[in-house]
C-alpha cells in the first residue's frame, strides 16, 4: 500500500528531519516554509481577528490571537504579547507567524502580531516608531480584547528581538505614548541582535539601515540603554546559530545583571537560528523548548506583578 501525502505533509515530514529547512530559507521560498508550518494549526476555540489598522496613514495593520473565553465575564484577564517577527529588518509578513500566535494563545495569551516598515523604504526611527505604536495600539486596547494591559510583553525573533529590547531599554520610543520600559511586564528575546557594533562593511543593508558612523549605530543596540530601569527579560539563544552570534546574548545578559536586572538566559545547545523560532510549531516542538520556557517565564512574572497589585491594593 502506498501512503499519500498532501504537498503541506510532505513538507512537514522533510521539516521534521531538517531537509529543507535550510533550502527553504535560502531559496526563497519563505512562504512555502511558513504555510507548510501555519498548516498544522489544530488550536480550536482561539478567535483570530486579523488586518486590524493600527497606523492607517502608513497602511499597517496587527493580527490578533485570542485565547479561548477571553472576555468573558467570568474569566481572568490574560497577559498579552506583543511579537514582532525577525527578517533583516528588510523583509517579512505577519501572516506568516499564525503558528506563534496560536501556540501562545493555547496557552492563555493574547497575542498581537503587527506588521512594520522596513529598509529599504524605511531606515531604523521609522520602524522602531511602527513598533512602539504598536504596543502603545496593544495597551490601549487590552481592555476591549480581555488582556491585561498591566501584563504586557513584548518579544522579538532576530531582527525582531532588536526592537522589542530597544523598546525595553531606551525609553525615547514609547515616551510619546506616556509609556516607558518598566510599563512593561517583560521582554522576551529569541536568538536576538542586541550589541552588534561596528557593523562590517560587508553588511550593505544593515549600514543603510543603522548608519555608518559608530554614533549612529550606537542608537540600535539595546545594551547601550540598560540602566537599571528595564523590565524582566529573557533571552533564548541556540549555541548552533550562526546567523545571529550567541555573543549578543551573552552581552546584553552581562549587562543586565552589572545593573542588578530581571534577566534569564537560556541557551540551547545544537539549536539554529531559525530551529529556535520553529519550535513552537507543532510538528517541531520537540527540537527546542522554546514554546515551555516562554509560557513559564510569562506566568512567573505575571505572577510577580499581580502580588504586587494586591499587595498595593492590602496595603491602602
Amino acid at each position: 500500500m502506498t501512503l499519500r501525502l498532501s504537498p503541506s505533509d510532505r513538507l512537514l515530514w522533510w521539516l521534521r528531519h531538517g531537509a529543507l529547512l535550510a533550502s527553504l530559507l535560502l531559496g526563497g521560498c519563505r512562504a512555502t516554509l511558513f504555510a507548510g508550518l501555519n498548516s498544522t494549526d489544530q488550536h480550536r476555540g482561539i478567535e483570530q481577528q486579523r488586518n486590524i489598522v493600527f497606523d492607517a496613514p502608513h497602511n499597517l495593520a496587527l493580527d490578533v490571537y485570542l485565547p479561548a473565553n477571553t472576555g468573558q465575564p467570568t474569566s481572568a484577564r490574560a497577559p498579552m504579547v506583543v511579537f514582532f517577527y525577525g527578517g533583516d529588518w528588510t523583509h517579512g509578513k505577519r501572516q506568516w507567524y499564525r503558528f506563534v500566535g496560536t501556540a501562545l494563545a493555547a496557552k492563555g495569551i493574547l497575542v498581537v502580531i503587527p506588521d512594520y516598515r522596513k529598509y529599504p523604504q524605511v531606515t531604523m526611527d521609522v520602524f522602531m516608531q511602527d513598533g512602539a505604536r504598536a504596543v502603545a495600539w496593544a495597551h490601549a486596547h487590552a481592555t476591549e480584547l480581555g488582556g491585561d494591559p498591566n501584563d504586557l510583553f513584548v518579544m522579538g525573533h532576530s531582527a525582531g528581538g532588536q526592537i522589542a529590547a530597544l523598546l525595553s531599554t531606551d525609553p525615547e520610543w514609547l515616551k510619546p505614548y506616556g509609556m516607558q520600559p518598566r510599563d512593561l511586564a517583560g521582554c522576551i528575546g529569541l536568538a536576538g541582535v542586541y550589541d552588534f557594533m561596528p557593523i562590517p562593511a560587508s553588511e550593505k543593508d544593515m549600514l543603510g539601515t543603522f548608519g555608518h558612523t559608530l554614533a549612529e549605530q550606537a542608537r540600535a543596540q539595546p545594551v547601550r540603554y540598560v540602566s537599571g530601569h528595564e523590565p524582566p527579560m529573557l533571552l533564548l539563544q541556540g549555541t548552533g546559530d550562526h546567523e545571529v552570534d550567541p555573543s549578543n546574548a551573552l552581552s546584553l545578559d552581562k549587562t543586565m545583571l552589572a545593573q542588578h536586572e530581571d534577566v534569564t538566559l537560556k541557551l540551547y545547545p545544537g539549536i539554529g537560528h531559525s530551529p529556535l523560532l520553529f519550535a513552537l510549531s507543532r510538528p517541531l516542538r520537540h527540537h527546542a523548548p522554546t514554546l515551555a520556557d516562554i509560557v513559564r517565564f510569562i506566568r512567573e512574572h505575571k505572577a510577580v506583578r499581580d502580588g504586587g497589585k494586591q499587595a498595593a491594593l492590602d496595603g491602602r
